[in-house]
């Protein structure tokens, strides 16, 4: 059942408590592979639902437009301290309620509309909001790419600075959310330097990684640093900006009064949380392992014929084409989530298929490693993700996945996932006897 427990939840709303026990059983039944998942601790799961959530915050520390701040106003400094300390920034903004609003506020912090930015394709394994037609950021703003090299399947550097000098983009963006490979900050940074450009790193993804010392910082080399606080950081769903000192205010005045009003308190403090948990000793050991597992996991996967993007990864992610498999991604991550493997179908780089039936899957280490994983179990995840993938390519279509012969074989893996599991305890659940 879900941990902590939601007694009153369930006296009030019994359907929604059963439904909250089910997702959570859901998740401790198995393997969580999406890059982007991972589990919180329970202390941040219960700073997520105190009273905090009660109070509005519009405002700043010391500069609030509601009384009432006395608590509220420590909390969040805390959170702020906490931030710049771990990450070695200068300033640190906890207020963004995501991702894609944090990178708003520094769109709205240093460019005007039509102005040009150049960032990462999405399909190259860019974010939506770095520019791609389909959000406002392509469309208030005017995006060009850099992608990555057909034959690597790495991002040339030498290309982005010929589009660099081109395209004279006002700001250039480092990171995405399909990038399974080292991101090179400081090359970045001397090519923004060299055509005047803001350089924002959004280290989504990373985080964690940064904060345990597992993959290069982009603090020191970026103007601005955007980032989630869950994914591989374990905090809760959120958001922060980092920056100089010489950017604090104008991003400060981007987030409130820019672009929202109060922040979420009871994420703020479960933040705080978080940042103090990455700021342990174990959490480098986390990193480490994190990074270790998605090698391993690579290199179990390429021995059983997969095709690794660039050949495997340097940090959590790991992006697979599955044209020599003989099926698509969609079809793959369905069998997948029904043989007990959660993950999620990707484009990948020059994919000839559409973005909702694309040719790729993305998966990755940081939900498996929170809950003790090893190399060892890397071995059996690539096994069972080999025997579902050939069951999908077999079975050719998601409705021939609910016939007997395919889904007797994924119930099958199944099985043997959540038997595995029984040994690897889930922050967030606990096994009724």
């Amino acid at each position: 059942m879900h941990e902590p427990a939601v007694p009153h939840l369930a006296a009030a709303d019994p359907e929604i408590a059963g439904l909250v026990h089910a997702e959570a059983r859901r998740q401790f039944e198995k393997i969580r592979l999406i890059p982007s998942e991972n589990y919180v601790s329970t202390a941040v799961l219960e700073a997520t639902g105190t009273v905090l959530t009660n109070k509005y915050s519009e405002g700043y520390a010391g500069k609030r437009y509601y009384e009432g701040q006395q608590v509220i106003d420590p909390i969040e400094t805390i959170a702020a301290e906490r931030a710049k300390a771990l990450f070695g920034a200068d300033h640190a903004n906890v207020q963004p309620y995501s991702g894609s609003p944090a990178n708003l506020a520094v769109y709205l912090a240093f460019l005007t509309p039509g102005d040009t930015i150049l960032s990462m394709d999405l399909p190259m394994g860019g974010h939506l909001t770095h520019g791609s037609p389909v959000s406002i950021t392509g469309k208030w703003f005017r995006p060009v790419h850099y992608g990555v090299r057909r034959e690597t399947g790495r991002v040339d550097m030498d290309d982005v600075r010929e589009i660099a000098l081109r395209e004279r983009p006002k700001m250039i963006i480092a990171g995405g959310t399909a990038i399974p490979r080292t991101i090179e900050f400081a090359a970045f940074a001397e090519i923004a330097r060299e055509v005047g450009a803001i350089l924002l790193a959004d280290m989504a993804h990373i985080a964690g990684l940064v904060a345990g010392g597992a993959h290069p910082t982009p603090v020191g080399h970026a103007d601005v640093v955007s980032t989630t606080t869950h994914k591989t950081l374990r905090g809760p769903r959120g958001a922060m900006l980092l920056s100089t000192a010489e950017h604090a205010k104008v991003i400060d005045k981007a987030v409130f009064p820019g672009l929202q009003g109060g922040p979420h308190n009871h994420t703020t403090a479960a933040i705080a949380v978080a940042l103090k948990e990455a700021s342990q000793p174990s959490f480098k050991d986390y990193a480490a392992n994190v990074v270790a597992n998605a090698q391993a996991l690579g290199e179990a996967l390429l021995e059983r014929g997969f095709d690794l993007v660039s050949g495997g990864t340097d940090n959590h992610l790991l992006l697979v084409d599955l044209t020599n498999k003989g099926v698509t991604g969609k079809i793959a991550a369905k069998a997948l989530d029904a043989a007990g493997v959660e993950l999620n179908f990707n484009t990948v780089p020059f994919d000839p298929r559409r973005p909702f039936d694309p040719s790729g899957l993305r998966l990755g280490s940081p939900a498996v490693t929170t809950r003790g994983l090893g190399a060892k179990e890397m071995v059996h995840i690539a096994t069972w993700i080999d025997e579902a993938v050939a069951v999908a390519a077999r079975a050719g279509s998601l409705d021939a996945l609910v016939e007997p012969e395919p889904a007797g074989e994924l119930a099958r893996i199944a099985g043997e996932i959540r038997e595995l599991l029984t040994g690897f305890p889930m922050p967030g659940y606990v096994v009724q006897d």
